[in-house]
């Protein structure tokens, strides 16, 4: 992902955020609507998130140290985290306890009645174009990932988060204007303290999503199906290995790649050309995938022998395993 593109867009939704959580908070103040205050609130932990999102950008860009040698790259995750978290409990919670007050305490909105209705239009329209600007700057590194897959698969969590996030702040926005409108038109208050509970539901459910995906990037993945073909490739086009042993990747942080294996080589007791070849086979993966930026290759003479006895191994330990697991 461009960091660029997801600066921009964390900044555009900053922004955004920011005016529209001042002008809810005063039509709250005019009116005591729930869903204003829900939205007020919202749009306070949105900005707070972008902010978060910057940071971890910033201290992601930090030089490796001897007690973290692989560098900051995944701090950016961890920020994306706690902005699930936040959205969580500040946003969600927040809004789905002020909808229970409202229930058992409904008020219809008797004064001012046209500024919830007009700062919500307003909020809808700033939103709108946020939200264009994070699906533009998406689209420059989705390819031809449908919408769900380039979520669930980007490595780097900006710009899904500004996805996700202004997607529920436009749907939170609609529930809004649900609730006060008819809250406003049956005069039962009842109706707004509902707009409140859909905005809270949609909060925690976006939250979920969000943290679910953060942890499976904080646990660490590897690289896609087709990074690792071509990876592969690269490794075995030419004289200089025979065969890939075993391979793993990690990313490291959503712009740095690692990349271990043991490579079978020819015979050789040229020292000088070993290390030549794996230099060579070295460039030609990071041509191949640029983000493979820590490449650690093991040569070894491939034996077919001692590889069919390891898999045998390997196989009679699973065998006994499902046999223990049977008589338990």
């Amino acid at each position: 992902m461009s960091a660029n593109g997801g600066t921009k867009a964390i900044v555009a939704a900053l922004l955004a955020n920011v005016g529209i959580a001042v002008t809810k908070f005063i039509a709250f103040l005019l009116t005591g609507s729930s869903s204003m205050l829900a939205e007020s609130i919202h749009s306070v932990a949105d900005s707070g998130n972008q902010g978060l999102l910057l940071l971890g950008g910033k201290r992601a860009k930090r030089e490796a140290t001897p007690q973290h040698p692989f560098g900051y790259g995944r701090e950016r995750y961890i920020y994306a985290f706690i902005v699930s978290i936040v959205l969580f409990t500040v946003g969600g919670l927040f809004a789905l306890y002020e909808a229970y007050h409202k229930w058992s305490h409904p008020e219809p909105i008797t004064s001012w009645q046209w500024v919830p209705v007009v700062v919500l239009v307003a909020a809808i329209i700033m939103e709108t174009f946020s939200f264009r600007t994070a699906i533009v700057e998406s689209n420059h590194v989705r390819g031809n990932q449908s919408w769900v897959k380039f979520v669930r698969r980007a490595k780097a969590p900006e710009l899904p988060v500004v996805l996700l996030e202004d997607l529920g702040a436009l749907v939170g926005l609609v529930f809004a204007l649900f609730g006060v409108g008819m809250t406003l038109i049956t005069g039962n208050g009842k109706w707004d303290a509902a707009g409140t509970a859909m905005i809270g539901v949609l909060l925690v459910a976006i939250a979920i999503i969000l943290a679910i995906e953060t942890k499976s990037l904080l646990l660490g993945e590897g690289a896609e199906e087709h990074d690792v073909a071509a990876i592969e490739r690269a490794v075995t086009d030419g004289p200089e290995v025979e065969r890939i042993i075993h391979m793993k990747t990690l990313y490291l942080g959503p712009e740095e790649l690692m990349v271990a294996a043991k490579i079978g080589v020819p015979a050789c007791d040229n020292t000088e050309k070993l290390a030549r070849d794996i230099n060579t086979v070295e460039a030609r993966i990071r041509a191949a995938v640029p983000l493979a930026r820590v490449i650690y290759l093991e040569p070894d003479i491939y034996n077919p022998a001692a590889a069919g006895r390891a898999g045998a191994v390997r196989s009679e330990a699973g065998s006994d395993e499902v046999s223990e697991r049977a008589g338990s």
